[in-house]
């Protein structure tokens, strides 16, 4: 078991997701960068869907009650074990009793740890990932007992894996057109590219939206199907970037939409950053 003794901002169990159910109107959830999530679960040699703790901003504390190895990716929050610095994308052994608890944030928003053979938490519809109404919990709670496999101990030393920085400090969004796109003007379509976006204070694991308008004249579409990265066009002209946790249809313009490894990216950034998007072709 691992007990949380402090919980974070936020902080969820999430896998890859739930994928099959849309058609009933379930997100697709699962966890919001996915590069940092299957780097932290390949060093460690788990299955690519092993679940991970997700956190947002602020690390937990975590106090292990059996032996693993554990392995931290994405965002650095100067995580330590007993109060003794460790490193990221790195295995590291834990042992009965040891806590582990972060820091300062120095980069990125979101990190990933992984337990060797993942999180045992309840399995809801193919997925571990946590979404209010479809898992008892929406996030961790102090006194939470997470269940784990006890593991080896693993006395070797391991090099760190390299990781790629500009996953963390591009602000390049790579895009394809969505299914609106051809309905804006010229005008329209080059400022989408030609412009800084500023990330707004509303962007969780639903959507990020962006501060920045783009006057629109598109009148609003029947209903349509949505997907985890679909960029909708709102009448007032906000940009909403659909995250892993959104709805699984919509009334809004889908104008752009997200690179899956695009949506990894966003998902390290905060408010206030920038982000400029690029047209790529299928």
């Amino acid at each position: 078991m691992v007990k949380v003794l402090k919980s974070g901002f936020y902080s969820t169990i999430q896998d890859l997701g739930r994928i099959g159910y849309q058609h009933f109107g379930v997100p697709y959830s699962g966890v919001m960068d996915g590069y940092s999530a299957s780097m932290a679960n390949a060093i460690l040699g788990n299955d690519k869907n092993a679940a991970a703790i997700e956190m947002t901003m602020t690390g937990a504390t975590l106090q292990f009650n059996c032996n693993t190895n554990i392995c931290i990716s994405g965002a650095d929050m100067s995580p330590q074990i007993n109060s003794n610095k460790i490193e990221l994308n790195k295995i590291i052994s834990v042992k009965v009793g040891d806590v582990l608890s972060f820091g300062r944030l120095n980069y990125g928003f979101r990190s990933y740890l992984a337990v060797s053979d993942g999180f045992k938490t309840k399995v809801v519809m193919n997925s571990r990932s946590m979404y209010k109404n479809i898992t008892n919990q929406v996030i961790l709670y102090k006194n939470d007992e997470l269940p784990i496999s006890n593991s080896v101990v693993n006395s070797i030393k391991h090099a760190s894996i390299k990781v790629n920085t500009n996953h963390f400090t591009s602000k390049i969004i790579e895009v394809f057109k969505g299914p609106e796109f051809d309905f804006l003007a010229v005008e329209q379509q080059e400022q989408l590219f030609s412009k800084l976006f500023k990330i707004s204070k509303e962007n969780n694991r639903m959507a990020y939206q962006l501060e920045d308008i783009l006057a629109n004249s598109l009148k609003p579409i029947i209903t349509s199907s949505v997907l985890p990265g679909t960029v909708q066009l709102t009448p007032f002209g906000k940009l909403i970037i659909l995250m892993r946790d959104c709805q699984t249809t919509g009334g809004y313009p889908r104008i752009l939409q997200l690179k899956d490894t695009s949506i990894d990216v966003l998902a390290q950034k905060f408010n206030g950053q920038n982000i400029n998007f690029k047209l790529v072709k299928h």
